[in-house]
């Protein structure tokens, strides 16, 4: 008898995947937090989790080419740059 909860008695199992959906309304007036919902479903996505971004408010404005261009968070790499690595992995974006 195993406990795979405790890796004793049975194989390795891989994590579930999850279904991500990934909620924001911040816009470039916070860029910081403005690009965490594109940074974080990143990660998920690298994870091999499904993810999908909803974007309401004041977050729908970063889907301007301008803006998403202007975005820099503190610590973070610039929005226009994880909005392409979303784009390239075919994320959808719900607005």
């Amino acid at each position: 008898m195993g406990f795979p909860a405790f890796g004793i008695g049975a194989a390795a199992q891989a994590p579930p995947k999850m279904k991500i959906l990934i909620k924001s309304a911040w816009g470039s007036g916070d860029p910081t937090q403005a690009s965490f919902a594109f940074h974080h479903a990143n990660a998920f996505a690298e994870a091999g989790h499904e993810v999908q971004i909803f974007i309401l408010g004041e977050a729908v404005s970063l889907m301007r080419t301008v803006v998403a261009n202007s975005v820099v968070p503190v610590g973070w790499p610039p929005l226009s740059e994880a909005l392409s690595n979303v784009v390239r992995k075919k994320l959808p974006i719900h607005v």
